[in-house]
């Protein structure tokens, strides 16, 4: 299968987790529950997340098509498939049934195994590591975000 074929799928598989996370948080950052909390004050514009999701996919599905190319594809394809339930089901978690602390919980599994691409990748893929790390730095910030919300709240 080649490269072109493999990318394609992946912007699929990822923008579709953006579509069915977006599903499962129903109201999200509109609604009253998420209006009413105390935020961190380096919480970004509402329009920053969407900017950024959409970016991180984008390189995340690069990262991916390369990495399918590898022997070791069977172990990261079970993380892969990990990370997009992770991913996924945290918006459901924090946003619908507003379980702040699960959600912590969620999205620190969820930066280790993003972290492992990013250690996996330098010795895998070199350079095509830096697809990644937007992922890894977005979910720094995250779990800073979520942290701060579910101390303050």
């Amino acid at each position: 299968m080649n490269y072109y074929y493999k990318l394609v799928i992946f912007l699929l598989i990822n923008f579709g987790a953006l579509w069915l996370g977006s599903f499962l948080q129903g109201e999200g950052a509109r609604s009253s529950w998420y209006q009413s909390l105390e935020l961190a004050p380096w919480t970004p514009p509402g329009w920053a997340f969407g900017v950024a999701w959409v970016s991180i996919m984008i390189c995340f599905s690069f990262f991916m098509a390369y990495a399918a190319d590898l022997r070791s594809l069977s172990f990261v394809l079970l993380l892969f498939i990990l990370q997009f339930i992770l991913n996924v089901s945290w918006n459901a978690i924090f946003f619908r049934y507003h379980f702040v602390g699960a959600g912590l919980v969620v999205i620190l599994l969820l930066t280790i195994i993003t972290g492992f691409f990013v250690f996996w990748g330098i010795k895998h893929l070199q350079w095509k590591t830096l697809l990644v790390l937007p992922y890894f730095i977005w979910l720094l910030l995250a779990i800073s975000l979520n942290w701060y919300t579910w101390i303050r709240n």
